[in-house]
């Protein structure tokens, strides 16, 4: 059960080898050439047999030739054939070494590979090696030396240039794949085996391009949660692709959609070859920093001010030791050293010196990494301070990064740093970029664990209402709505907006300004004009009727005058905001091609494109994710008290994200959103104006396609009656559900844990908690019964309380085939005999249909005849598990 699907690919027992032959000093075809001499190159210790297009004989005589893996590095001609042979001896893998093979031969190829359920990665591959088992299937030079990185690269360059350059600086891979452009094996399965293979231990991943949004990002975020993903993406441009009808889609480029995907899918983005090597040398250490504390330690004034510099500007913190550790750490320094800010040794400092400061680093717990600094001094020892900093190693549980700067008398030191697989680098700057680069890891993580939860503490929006609304504005064949039908689409979701009345007319506008209160702010209202004020279609703190309908005229005029196409409905009346001490802000939403809805925020009013605020994350959004987008802005330090004015109300403004997070989800059809400006103070928020556009999508009829996270679904949740008349909820768990998860769990009997776990666990450990309850509903599906008890209530007599509690969980997750999942399944002892377990797998088996997977299956110890009796009778077929004879297999086609 836990084999994966590319295992003939990456780990195969035998290769089949088309080459044209099996001596590498024959071949004119240079791949085959090159591919021979690193196949002799080590020892493989498979079987390898070599094979060709053009040989005599029958299929019958190939017969006994079986290989997990075909190799295939022929002229262009010659490859389809080649793989067609290796589909007849059922070869379950090939990779296909070539470059340039037009379109349509690559299309045939793939076409080829379906027919024999063949994983075929390439073609226009440069190949992959495996060092630990000492294949080199590749184009790329000599194998790499053995190691705990992956990398995995969208182009063969790039990887012979990182395999080149990690060979002089000892680091070392468990596994180098080059896809190239046209490969059928895609980057999201060779992610998804990586999160799976032991000797994998952190992923560098350079790509130039994605084909599904949601596969991506729910196979990049799951290969994230098991161990450290560094990305480098090719490609990046400036905004502005289209012309935009919103502010939001004018600010926002396709390189900041997929920097915010990447946070959120908790990896690590570097912009720059030099910071990608820098990131594979410090992921090729052992520990991972859990915080942005820098401690910075020297023998030279200097160099530190250039890493404290640089830290600051990079959004670290450069750490002082605390004053017990200073105290403790000063008698044993040298005179002229100095511990406020980085820790200055001075000139005159030794090896024993290095030693203490490292030690005293260690405990104290505000520094989450150290930096070692060393200059050349005409009486110092590099080789003797470097052979400290590997032998207090041991010692320092935090990652230790190093500057050996200088060149001749530093060499050796070096050298000896490296071989020691401690990240060593020519200039302070580099280093604190390569400690910045690992410590966003822990930040991100922080951002991928967020899986958002229902937002039960909020109104139900109207969502039907804002459903028929956009489906009448596209009746009209219109896109973009008028201000008036843009607030009343935000009201439907609740979030506060001013009164607004149109009024045609200078005399309409004098009447409603009267009614509504002075003082009034009249807007040009017009579907054709995206932005008010560029036409003079904005009047503010309007405080008598003379001056309305004065202004009103005159702006009709105007505006018809600035654009005589447009078409103009009037202007609308609302009255001013009246918050004194308001911050204008503007929450947006635009559309980004792959990744769909984008949700912005950043300093409202007329300059927000001069002053380009943009933070922005991909919904579903929570309250920790609103307030870190809020957080990341430049405008988030006038939001709290600031020159005399008092902090503003910051979680009405995380309500109305949230409330705009709700629209996007519900609503496929919105393409780009402004609410501009926003005011905000230390009451509330107030939407003063909005504008939204609209179009036609497929997506509409499918739920959730148009988003690259999918949200919780609320659709599954279901209500069923227990025997007695009560009632229990069967629903898809969420975050919050952990404390109830750890108590069911710790309340199952000894058998009950051991038939679900194999093992006699008390509680789930914090980590597998936290796996069980933020799942990517993408890839699986845990399905929780709660039921509500009535307990006595002792603070109040007579009094009745409600505890929840859940009393089982049906749980699949999707198989790396992407069309069969493995299930578990576990009832409370204290609910068993109410058909509990019937109801949730029929549910988790409709929720697996759903989602188009072909076939359920799971392993059930074969000393457990309750639960094989209850797959018995739900239609699912038992076998035994040849792996184990203790388990039972057991499956059923959906």
């Amino acid at each position: 059960m836990d084999r994966h699907f590319l295992n003939p690919l990456f780990l195969p027992s035998s290769l089949v080898v088309f080459a044209g032959g099996d001596d590498p000093e024959t071949q004119t075809h240079g791949p085959a050439r090159v591919l021979l001499k690193a196949l002799k190159a080590q020892p493989f210790a498979g079987r390898i047999t070599h094979l060709d297009t053009e040989m005599t004989g029958t299929l019958g005589d190939l017969a006994v030739t079986r290989a997990d893996l075909a190799v295939i590095a022929l002229p262009h001609e010659r490859i389809a054939a080649a793989l067609e042979i290796a589909g007849r001896i059922r070869c379950r893998a090939a990779l296909v070494l070539s470059s340039n093979l037009p379109l349509a031969a690559c299309q045939e190829l793939h076409a080829i590979a379906r027919r024999h359920d063949i994983h075929l990665l390439g073609p226009n591959s440069l190949g992959f090696q495996r060092p630990h088992e000492k294949l080199n299937a590749s184009l790329a030079g000599r194998l790499a030396a053995p190691g705990p990185l992956a990398l995995v690269s969208q182009s063969g360059a790039l990887t012979a240039s990182m395999l080149d350059w990690a060979a002089r600086n000892g680091v070392g891979f468990s596994n180098v794949i080059s896809l190239g452009a046209n490969t059928a094996v895609d980057l999201p399965q060779v992610l998804d085996f990586l999160a799976h293979d032991a000797a994998t231990q952190s992923i560098l991943v350079y790509l130039e391009g994605i084909q599904n949004a949601r596969r991506f990002m729910s196979t990049l975020r799951a290969a994230a949660y098991a161990k450290p993903v560094v990305v480098m993406k090719a490609g990046r441009r400036p905004a502005g692709s289209h012309v935009a009808l919103t502010h939001s889609a004018a600010i926002v480029g396709s390189d900041d959609v997929f920097e915010a995907a990447l946070r959120r899918a908790g990896v690590v983005r570097v912009r720059t070859f030099t910071q990608m090597f820098s990131a594979a040398k410090c992921l090729a250490s052992r520990y991972r920093p859990t915080g942005r504390g820098l401690a910075i330690i020297t023998n030279g004034g200097g160099p530190a001010v250039l890493a404290a510099d640089h830290a600051n500007e990079m959004g670290l913190n450069v750490v002082s030791l605390g004053k017990a550790l200073r105290d403790e750490l000063t008698p044993t320094l040298p005179q002229g050293a100095t511990l406020d800010g980085v820790i200055d040794l001075s000139e005159d400092a030794g090896p024993e010196h290095y030693r203490a400061a490292l030690l005293a680093c260690a405990r104290d717990p505000a520094v989450n990494g150290l930096l070692v600094l060393h200059a050349p001094k005409p009486e110092g020892d590099p080789d003797a301070i470097a052979q400290v900093v590997c032998e207090t190693l041991s010692r320092v549980a935090k990652p230790v990064l190093t500057s050996w700067m200088g060149e001749e008398s530093v060499r050796d030191a070096r050298i000896l740093l490296n071989d020691r697989q401690i990240p060593t680098f020519r200039t302070p700057e580099s280093a604190v970029d390569a400690f910045h680069n690992i410590a966003s890891f822990y930040q991100n993580q922080q951002l991928l664990q967020q899986t958002p939860p229902p937002l039960s503490n909020l109104a139900v929006p109207d969502a039907e209402g804002a459903r028929l609304l956009i489906e009448g504005v596209l009746a009209e064949r219109r896109k973009v709505l008028t201000e008036m039908e843009s607030k009343a689409l935000l009201a439907a979701f609740h979030i506060p907006v001013t009164r607004t009345m149109r009024a045609r007319d200078g005399n309409e506008a004098m009447l409603i300004a009267s009614q509504l209160g002075y003082p009034v702010a009249l807007k040009i209202d017009s579907p054709d004009i995206s932005h008010k004020s560029d036409v003079n279609g904005v009047v503010l703190n309007l405080r008598s009727a003379t001056a309305v309908r004065d202004a009103c005229q005159d702006m009709l005029s105007a505006v018809a005058r600035a654009m005589p196409q447009a078409r103009i409905h009037g202007v609308t009346v609302q009255p001013m905001s009246g918050k004194r001490h308001g911050r204008e802000v503007y929450i947006g939403m635009t559309t980004d091609d792959p990744f769909g809805p984008v949700i912005t925020f950043g300093a409202g009013g007329t300059m927000i494109e001069l002053i380009a605020d943009r933070s922005m994350e991909l919904p579903p959004l929570n309250q920790f994710l609103a307030h870190r987008l809020i957080e990341r802005s430049r405008i988030a330090e006038m939001l709290d008290a600031w020159r005399g004015l008092p902090a503003v109300k910051m979680e009405a403004i995380e309500q109305v994200l949230l409330r705009v997070s709700e629209m996007v989800c519900a609503l496929p059809h919105l393409r780009e959103m402004d609410i501009n400006p926003l005011i905000v103070d230390e009451d509330g928020v107030v939407a003063v104006d909005a504008r939204i556009v609209i179009e036609h999508t497929a997506s509409a009829m499918h739920g959730y396609d148009h988003l690259a996270i999918l949200p919780y679904p609320a659709s599954q949740e279901r209500e069923w009656p227990m025997k007695g008349g009560d009632l229990y909820t069967i629903r898809p768990i969420r975050p919050d559900d952990a404390d109830m998860l750890q108590a069911f769990t710790r309340n199952l009997s000894e058998e009950s844990r051991y038939f679900r776990f194999a093992s006699a666990m008390h509680e789930l450990p914090a980590r597998m908690l936290a796996r069980y309850t933020l799942i990517d509903y993408d890839r699986e599906m845990a399905l929780v019964a709660v039921h509500v008890d009535k307990l006595p209530d002792d603070s109040v007599e007579g009094g009745v309380r409600e505890v929840r509690q859940i009393i089982g969980v049906s749980r699949y997750i999707t198989n790396p085939d992407q069309t069969s999942c493995e299930f578990s399944l576990v009832v409370s002892d204290a609910y068993k005999g109410q058909g509990l377990g019937s109801r949730l797998m029929l549910s988790i088996i409709e929720v697996a249909r759903s989602r188009g997977l072909s076939e359920i299956d799971g392993l059930v110890l074969a000393n457990n005849p309750n639960m094989l009796r209850l797959m018995r009778g739900l239609g699912f077929s038992v076998a035994a598990f040849p792996e184990d004879p203790e388990f039972k297999l057991v499956s059923k086609p959906l």
